[in-house]
C-alpha cells in the first residue's frame, strides 16, 4: 500500500513532461496509474467483504512510537476505490478540458499529488501519518484552487481555503495527540478496540471539540462552509474531484473513522446533528438562488456534507447505512454533474443558468448523463440516490430525539435538493434554445466519458443493489459501526411512511422547480436583508489582523539594530533573574584557586579592550579592540588544553577584523552616535545587567555537580559507531552533523554577504561646501547615520 500511495507523487514529478499542452494523449497516459490503482484495490473487495482487514507499515520514528502504517477495511477501501476510480476519469477529463493550456502538465501534476495525498489520508492508521496526509491535501488543494494565480479571486479563494482547513488541521493535530496521550497508542484501529478510554475520560470534551474542528473545517460545515463555494474559482476538474467526491469528504471520513471511538454519546449526537442539520438546510437554500452552474452544485455539496454529518451524528445502524448509501451516490451524481457543468462551459462559453436552454439536441450524450445524474440526485428510482433517500427516511423514523423535526428537516432539504439538481442538470438541456457566446456542440470523448461512466454507476448500483450491498455498502457500514450488521437493500419495500415521504419530497421538488423564479427571488430578497455572513466575517478578521500588524510591526521591527540587541538582552536578563529568584538557582560560593600571572594579565587586557570598545569613537579602533577580546579568548583556550579551538579562534578573529575593517572603509557611515543620553544610559545598564547575570549563572553552574552522562556516551560510542578517535571531530561530524551543516551554511551566507559589501565601490568624497539652511553639523551627522 505504501507503493500505491507514493506512486502518485512519483508520477506527478514527471507529469509535466508526459502531458505537455500539445499532447492530446497525455491525460490518457497519466490516467493509467489511477486505473491501475483502482484494479489493485479492487482485488481486496472480496476479502474485506468477508470481514478481513489488511494492515502494513514500518517504524517511522521508533523512539516516539510513530509508524508509517496503513489499514484497509470496508471504510478505507470504499474511499480508495472512489479516489482512484473517479481520479482516473478526472485525469482523462482534465487532459481534454485543459487541452492547449500552456500549464496543463503542471495542472495534472497537482491533481496526481492531491490524489496520492487523499489516498494516504484514508489508508493511514497512525494518527501522525493521518495528520501528515491531511495537511498534504490542504497544500495540494491550495495549489489547485489557486492554479490561475493571475486572478485575484483565485488567489483569495486559495488562501482562504488554506487558512480555514489549515487552522482546522492544527486543531485536529492537538486532538489526535491528546487522544494518543490518553490511550498510549498511536494506531486508530487499536483505539477503536478500547473506546471506553475516551468516552469516559475527563478530557473527552476537548478531544471531541478538537476533532470536530478538523472535520468541520475540511467538510465545510457551518460556520466554515463559505470557503467551498469560493473555491469554485478553480478549474472545473478541481471542483469535480476535490469539491464533490474526495477532499471535502475527508472530514466525513474522519467522523466515520472515529465513530466507534468517540461516538455514541449525547454530545456527539447533539453537535453533529445540530451543525449538520443547519448546514444541510442552509446549503440547499443558498444553492437555489445561484445563477452559476458551479455555484449551484457547490452549495448543494455543502448541503450534502451537512446531511452526511447529521446522519453520522444521529447514529444507529440505519442512519449509518443511510450515510454510506448517500456518500457513494453523492460521489457519482455530483462528480458527474460538475463535469457536465464543465462541458457546458467549455462548449457554450457560459455557466449562467439563465442563458442556457435547449442544449439536448446539440449535446445529447452530455444531456443523457446529466439527466441520469439528476435522477439520482433527486432520489428517483432506480438510482442509488433513491435507495439512499428511502433508507434515510426509514432511519429518521427510528431516530433518538425529535423525530418529527428530524423528518421535517430531511424532507424540506431533499425537496430543495431536487430543485437545485433540476436547475443545474436539467434546465440547460430542455426548453427553448438560447443564444450562447459559443456555438454549442458535443465535446470530445475526454469531456463526456466521465459523466457517462458515473451516471451509469449511479443507476447500476441502484439496480444491482444486492451485489453493491454485499461487497461495498455492507463492509463500509460495518467498519463505521465497529461491528458486523446485516445489510438488506431493495428498491421496493411496499407502501410505508418512507415511500410516502419520498412522494412528498418529489412533489415538493417539482413544485419548487415550477415556481423556481419566485422562490429564487424570495430567497435573494431575504439574503439582501441578511447580507452579513461568515465569508464577510472572514474578510473583516483578515483586515483586522492586517491593521494590528501595521500598528505593531513598525514599533517592533523599526530597523534599529541596537534596539533589537537591547530587547534580546533585557529578556534574557529578566529570565535569568526570575530563575535565580524563584527557581532555586541562586549562585553559591565557589572556591577560587590562586591565579597565575598570565591568568591575571588576560582578564586585565580583556577589560581594557572592552573599555576601548565602549569609549572610542572610531569604528576601526572599536573593531580592533573587539579582535583583542577574541584573541584573549583564544589564549584562554590554549591555557586550558584546547589548541584546536584556540587556532580556530585566532583565525576567525583575524579574518573578522580584516573583513569588517575593509567593509567599513567602503561604506558611507558616520561616526556620530544618534542616541540620547538616556538611551545610552539605558543600553549601558542592560549590558551591565547582562554581564552580572551571566557571571552569576556561570558561578551557579560551576558550584553544582556536573552530569557526565553525555560525555561518557560520546567517549564510549565515538570509535565503535563513528570509527573516529578524535571525540571532538566525531561529535561535530557525526553526532551533531546537522548542527555543523547549519553552522557552515550560516558562515557561507555571511561570507556571501561580506563579499557583496566588499565589492561595493567606495563613495566619492563630496566637495566641501557651506551647509545649507537648517543643516548644521548635528543634522549632517544624523543624515549620514541614517544612510
Amino acid at each position: 500500500m505504501l507503493t500505491a500511495v507514493l506512486s502518485g507523487f512519483l508520477l506527478a514529478a514527471v507529469a509535466p513532461w508526459i502531458a505537455g499542452s500539445d499532447r492530446r494523449i497525455g491525460g490518457w497516459l497519466l490516467a493509467l496509474l489511477p486505473l491501475g490503482l483502482t484494479l489493485y484495490f479492487a482485488q481486496f473487495i472480496e476479502r474485506v467483504a468477508f470481514g478481513e482487514t489488511v494492515s502494513t507499515g514500518f517504524d517511522w520514528l521508533p523512539a516516539l512510537g510513530v509508524r508509517l502504517s496503513f489499514y484497509l477495511d470496508g471504510l478505507s477501501l470504499t474511499f480508495a476505490l472512489l479516489i482512484c476510480g473517479i481520479g482516473t476519469l478526472i485525469i482523462i477529463y482534465a487532459g481534454g478540458y485543459m487541452a492547449g493550456h500552456p500549464q496543463r502538465g503542471r495542472f495534472l501534476s497537482f491533481l496526481l499529488m492531491f490524489m496520492a495525498s487523499m489516498l494516504g489520508l484514508v489508508l493511514a492508521d497512525d494518527v501522525l501519518t493521518l495528520f501528515v496526509f491531511w495537511e498534504l491535501t490542504s497544500v495540494t488543494s491550495f495549489l489547485l484552487i489557486g492554479f490561475d494565480h493571475t486572478k485575484l479571486l483565485s488567489r483569495r479563494a486559495a488562501v482562504q481555503a488554506l487558512v480555514v482547513t489549515g487552522g482546522g488541521g492544527l486543531a485536529l493535530l492537538a486532538g489526535l495527540l491528546l487522544m494518543a496521550g490518553v490511550s498510549g497508542v498511536h494506531s486508530v484501529s487499536e483505539m477503536a478496540r478500547q473506546p471506553e478510554l475516551f468516552t469516559g475520560h475527563a478530557l473527552y470534551v476537548p478531544m471531541l471539540l478538537l476533532l470536530l474542528g478538523g472535520a468541520f473545517t475540511k467538510s465545510a460545515q457551518f460556520p466554515f462552509h463559505f470557503w467551498l463555494p469560493n473555491a469554485m474559482e478553480a478549474p472545473t476538474p478541481v471542483s469535480a474531484y476535490l469539491h464533490s467526491a474526495t477532499m471535502v469528504k475527508a472530514g466525513v471520513y474522519l467522523l466515520a473513522r472515529f465513530n466507534p471511538i468517540m461516538g455514541d454519546t449525547e454530545l456527539w449526537a447533539l453537535l453533529l446533528g445540530l451543525f449538520g442539520g443547519v448546514t444541510f438546510l442552509l446549503g440547499v437554500i443558498l444553492a437555489v438562488k445561484q445563477d452559476d452552474l458551479k455555484q449551484i452544485l457547490a452549495f448543494t455539496t455543502v448541503a450534502s456534507l451537512g446531511l452526511l454529518v447529521m446522519l453520522i451524528g444521529l447514529g444507529g445502524e440505519k442512519m449509518i447505512l443511510a450515510a454510506v448509501l448517500y456518500l457513494v451516490a453523492h460521489a457519482f451524481f455530483k462528480g458527474g454533474l460538475f463535469m457536465v457543468a464543465g462541458c457546458i462551459d467549455h462548449e457554450t462559453g457560459t455557466r449562467d443558468v439563465n442563458r442556457l436552454g435547449g442544449l439536448f439536441k446539440l449535446m445529447p450524450i452530455t444531456g443523457l448523463a446529466a439527466i441520469a445524474a439528476v435522477v439520482s440526485m433527486g432520489g428517483l428510482p432506480p438510482a442509488l440516490g433513491f435507495l439512499a433517500k428511502e433508507v434515510i427516511y426509514e432511519a429518521g423514523q427510528r431516530a433518538h430525539g425529535p423525530v418529527v423535526l428530524i423528518l421535517a428537516v430531511l424532507v424540506a432539504g431533499n425537496a430543495f435538493m431536487f430543485m437545485a439538481g433540476a436547475l443545474a442538470g436539467l434546465r440547460p438541456f430542455i426548453g427553448a434554445r438560447t443564444e450562447t457566446p459559443k456555438h454549442a456542440h458535443e465535446g470530445p470523448v475526454e469531456l463526456w466519458l466521465g459523466p457517462v461512466v458515473l451516471a451509469v454507476l449511479g443507476i447500476a448500483f441502484g439496480v444491482f443493489n444486492g451485489m453493491a450491498g454485499n461487497f461495498i455498502i455492507g463492509p463500509m457500514t460495518n467498519a463505521i459501526l465497529g461491528e458486523p450488521v446485516s445489510t438488506y437493500l431493495a428498491l421496493w419495500h411496499g407502501f410505508n411512511l418512507a415511500l410516502g415521504l419520498s412522494v412528498v419530497t418529489v412533489a415538493g421538488g417539482v413544485l419548487l422547480y415550477v415556481y423556481a423564479d419566485r422562490v429564487r427571488g424570495a430567497i435573494r430578497a431575504a439574503n439582501r436583508v441578511l447580507s452579513w455572513g461568515p465569508d464577510r466575517g472572514y474578510d473583516q478578521a483578515v483586515a483586522a489582523i492586517e491593521r494590528l500588524a501595521l500598528a505593531i510591526v513598525p514599533r517592533i521591527q523599526n530597523g534599529e539594530m541596537h534596539r533589537y540587541t537591547a530587547v534580546v538582552c533585557a529578556v534574557v536578563v529578566a529570565g535569568l533573574v526570575w530563575g535565580f529568584l524563584y527557581g532555586g538557582g541562586q549562585p553559591a560560593g565557589v572556591p577560587f584557586e590562586p591565579l597565575k600571572l598570565i591568568e591575571w594579565v588576560i582578564p586585565a587586557l580583556t577589560l581594557v579592550a572592552v573599555l576601548i570598545v565602549v569609549i572610542v569613537r572610531s569604528r576601526l579602533a572599536a573593531i580592533t579592540a573587539l579582535g583583542v577580546i577574541g584573541t584573549m579568548v583564544a589564549l584562554i583556550f590554549m591555557l586550558f588544553g584546547a589548541p584546536d579551538l584556540a587556532f580556530t579562534q585566532f583565525m576567525v578573529e583575524t579574518l573578522s577584523v580584516i573583513i569588517i575593517a575593509y567593509i567599513l572603509a567602503r561604506l558611507p557611515l558616520s561616526a556620530a552616535d544618534g542616541r540620547s543620553v538616556f538611551q545610552r544610559l539605558r543600553d549601558g545598564a542592560i549590558a551591565l545587567a547582562g554581564g552580572v547575570t551571566f557571571t552569576a549563572l556561570l558561578i551557579a553552574v560551576s558550584a553544582g555537580s556536573l552530569d557526565l552522562t553525555l560525555s561518557e556516551y560520546f567517549i564510549a560510542n565515538s570509535y565503535p559507531e563513528a570509527h573516529g578517535r578524535n571525540i571532538v571531530n566525531v561529535i561535530l561530524v557525526d553526532f551533531r552533523g546537522v548542527d555543523t551543516l547549519g553552522e557552515i551554511a550560516v558562515v557561507l551566507l555571511a561570507g556571501v554577504g561580506a563579499l557583496a559589501l566588499i565589492r561595493l565601490k567606495a563613495p566619492k568624497p563630496e566637495p566641501a561646501s557651506a551647509p545649507g539652511p537648517g543643516l548644521g553639523p548635528a543634522a549632517s551627522a544624523r543624515s549620514g547615520e541614517a544612510q
